[in-house]
């Protein structure tokens, strides 16, 4: 008989005969007897019914009818040892509460007739959250005249409610500049600025933003944003952290669907889902790269199970961050502690993840197809005579048949035990493909097992000098091969795995320790999950954006109003659970999510109506009156003073000294960091070659991030460190970022470049200075304080100074 496990909880239904119900059932409710939420979510057992608690195989020991004084259940309820007694939290259980468990035990134990085990998980709460969207009237106010917008009523509602006015627009340069940056990460273009102060007609802000809407540079400040979420990186993480050439394939994705104003729900099921659409387009597998986001461990200490495991959990917890806002993780282990979110639903949601598998494909871009096909049958011709130039044919097969017979024999040869487990780590997929007849293997696999046994043949040659020097001039020759012939770029996705085990859940969210199998799921305090036929993953992507999702539109439009004002309608915007902050603004929270939702998901016209609110326009000067009301602004009584991301501050400078540049999307690039930084990746693999020509300045989106050794500019400057999802970046104020603006290579340069534009400046070069720099010109006293700095200059270095000065404000490095 399996033993009883330490810690039972018992999760009730509610359908027991009226005898039962009145004493027992209620007592059951209380989740007495099991730790990690319902009983059944582990090994099975349940004890509100006859078949749960067989179907766990605790029949006897827990509950034997008619003995109570042998039960193990009662013996736990009973008990006053912390650490033994059940329930472990909250008081203990009454005498009579206990004496009604054993009455019922000795009377025979009997459930009801008819009693099925249904899913102990399905929840309710009244958590503001998990309700239906407000349809409500839009609020009255008193001064009709200052909303420019239905956003408007809402915000001046609740500022008249507390007696506050709004603050008056900021100036026309001020409001350019900021909404720039906020629709771009760009200050605005000199041309775009001009024709903007030039424009006295009353709705010159309105087409300026519409420019801007329709800039590329759109795309990549809301890419940014994404890859936040979706913890976007250059390379695996861990201690290999091995670089991935191609994820800009999907980052790519993500900055045209952002330009072409793309759908936010067929955004999210491109992404989630992209390979399980109907005739897939090559843009679609793409999206799904957003899984592949996810961090691999090759350290070979590492099981591939164990691994694969951390990546559905790195999943799953993305997702939940990203669409739900809610910390679902915390239900990896147990139920979640305060949120109606149960382990059972965690590894439901697990197994929506688990049915695919990752893979590379062929991912041609425009220009690419015609070099490689012409180049094709020559290729295949030399390569094939490579191969025959030594006895592969031979060696190849032993090799395979020496490495199967470690996988299935391990021990026996030791050796060759570590071959295999390095091949595990290092060839995905590997034993799947190794064990695979030839005959069945796809075309893709069968050349990448050639390749690693060329490059990795273990012990094959260790007594054969001659055969290893053979197999060496062959590695050479296809790298040599390979680097003279066109290539297709290729593309990280995942596909439906018909091999899939099924899920089960991890007990205490350990993977060593499978309790039962559970079927794809999704949170049942939302609305019902169905597949209706399609995969489960499909279905789950649809689900997110179903119109009976409440949830979904609330967490994005809070973000994107958190990018805008500097913090969400909802401040934790990771959290929209009963932990996390009350919205501010309820019923503007629900307006604007079912405006989005009733547009089409319209991400472009969602930031137009918000951009164009006169609550945006406001003036960030501070206000006494207001902040002794309400310190942190959460009322919207004036708009946010913000600092640049740590990409937007690299690439104002860029901008400003006119270094910038504008090419759009394509690989990751290496701009000049300090050196030391790229020999803290393991064993020095990761090479720090300082880019040159226009990619040493492009935006900092691009720039390659090394998730064991990140730029260090963006560290300072506080990106995230894209091993989770980050929601929104906590600011800081370091001696640091001082340095790293006056000294880093980058800025240097950015500012030799500036001077530069000084000095061939015509008119007032401090004018010029200001209006490059800040997007204004100058205060008399500013002017005068400058034209003695520059004046105390050496003539060579005076305009480079003024513009480090320039740069090192705090007004270029915030957005007013």
């Amino acid at each position: 008989m399996r033993s009883f496990p330490p810690l039972l909880l018992v999760s009730a239904v509610s359908a027991f005969a009226a005898d039962f119900a009145k004493e027992v059932q209620p007592i059951f409710a209380r989740k007495c007897v099991m730790c990690h939420g319902a009983a059944q979510q582990t090994s099975g057992l349940r004890l509100d019914n006859a078949s749960g608690a067989k179907q766990g195989g605790y029949s006897g020991a827990v509950i034997e009818p008619g003995k109570s004084a042998a039960s193990k259940l009662v013996e736990r309820i009973a008990s006053t040892k912390d650490g033994f007694r059940m329930p472990p939290a909250g008081p203990a259980l009454r005498p009579e509460e206990i004496d009604a468990v054993k009455r019922w035990i000795d009377e025979g134990a009997i459930w009801p007739e008819g009693l099925t085990i249904g899913r102990a998980t399905a929840r309710k709460s009244n958590h503001w959250a998990f309700q239906p969207l407000w349809k409500g009237a839009l609020p009255a106010v008193k001064n009709s005249a200052w909303p420019k917008n239905p956003v408007d009523r809402f915000v001046l509602a609740k500022l008249e409610s507390v007696n506050l006015a709004p603050s008056p627009e900021a100036d026309k340069t001020t409001l350019l500049r900021r909404v720039s940056l906020d629709l771009t990460g760009l200050p605005p273009d000199p041309g775009l600025l001009r024709d903007y102060l030039a424009d006295s007609s009353p709705n010159a802000y309105d087409k300026a933003v519409d420019q801007l809407l329709l800039s590329p540079h759109y795309g990549e400040r809301w890419a940014r944003h994404w890859l936040d979420l979706a913890r976007y990186a250059d390379s695996d993480g861990y201690e290999k952290d091995l670089t991935r050439p191609y994820a800009y394939r999907w980052r790519d994705y993500v900055i045209s669907s952002f330009n072409g104003n793309k759908p936010f729900d067929r955004f999210t099921i491109e992404q989630l889902a992209g390979d399980l659409l109907p005739s897939p387009t090559q843009e679609q597998m793409i999206a799904t790269g957003f899984h592949r986001n996810s961090l691999i461990n090759r350290e070979a200490g590492v099981h591939r199970d164990e691994d694969r495991f951390e990546a559905l959990v790195n999943r799953v917890n993305t997702t939940s961050t990203t669409w739900l806002g809610l910390t679902q993780g915390c239900s990896q282990c147990h139920d979640h502690k305060y949120d109606p979110l149960s382990q059972r639903e965690y590894y439901e949601t697990m197994a929506v993840f688990a049915s695919s598998r990752d893979i590379e494909i062929d991912a041609p871009k425009p220009g690419e197809l015609g070099p490689w096909l012409a180049a094709r049958r020559d290729y295949e011709k030399k390569r094939a005579e490579i191969w025959n130039s030594a006895p592969l044919n031979e060696w190849f097969p032993a090799w395979q048949a020496k490495m199967r017979a470690a996988v299935t024999k391990p021990g026996e040869d030791l050796e060759w035990d570590f071959s295999v487990t390095s091949f595990r780590v290092m060839f995905d997929h590997a034993e799947r493909v190794l064990m695979q007849p030839e005959a069945e293997r796809s075309e893709r696999d069968a050349w990448r097992l050639k390749k690693y046994f060329v490059s990795s043949p273990g012990q094959f040659f260790k007594n054969d000098k001659d055969g290893a020097e053979k197999l060496k001039a062959v590695r050479e020759a296809w790298n040599k091969l390979d680097a003279e012939t066109p290539k297709l770029s290729q593309a990280y996705v995942v596909e439906a795995d018909p091999l899939a085990k099924p899920q089960r859940i991890a007990v205490r969210g350990d993977w060593r320790s499978p309790g039962i199998p559970v079927q794809p799921g999704a949170l049942s305090v939302l609305s019902a999950f169905e597949t209706k036929g399609e995969p489960a993953r499909l279905a789950y992507a649809k689900w997110l954006v179903s119109d009976a999702n409440f949830l979904t539109p609330r967490v994005i439009v809070n973000r994107f109003w958190q990018e805008f004002f500097g913090r969400g309608l909802v401040k934790t915007s990771e959290d929209f659970g009963t932990q996390g902050d009350k919205p501010s603004h309820p019923e503007l929270l629900d307006w604007l999510a079912r405006e989005f939702q009733s547009n089409g998901w319209n991400i472009k016209q969602l930031h137009r109506l918000i951009v164009t609110s006169a609550a945006y326009r406001q003036s960030s000067k501070h206000r006494a009156d207001a902040a002794s009301i309400d310190a942190d602004n959460s009322l919207i009584a004036r708009q946010a003073r913000l600092r640049l991301s740590a990409e937007a501050v690299r690439d104002a400078a860029l901008a400003a000294s006119g270094l910038l540049s504008d090419t759009l999307g394509g690989p990751s690039v290496k701009p000049p960091q300090p050196k030391g930084v790229a020999e803290l990746v393991y064993a020095n693999s990761a090479k720090w070659v300082d880019a040159t020509g226009a990619d040493r300045y492009r935006r900092g989106l691009y720039i390659h991030f090394q998730r064991t050794a990140p730029y260090p500019m963006l560290m300072n400057f506080d990106a995230p460190d894209m091993s989770t999802a980050c929601s929104r970046r906590r600011t800081s104020n370091t001696p640091l970022q001082a340095l790293n603006l006056l000294n880093d290579p980058v800025f240097f340069e950015a500012a030799q470049a500036l001077g530069y534009r000084f000095e061939k400046a015509s008119g007032s070069r401090i004018d010029f200075a200001f209006e490059a720099a800040l997007g204004r010109k100058p205060s008399d006293q500013e002017k005068a304080r400058l034209e003695q700095f520059v004046n105390a200059e050496p003539e060579t270095t005076r305009w480079t100074a003024l513009a480090r000065v320039l740069l090192n404000t705090d007004e270029f490095i915030v957005r007013d």
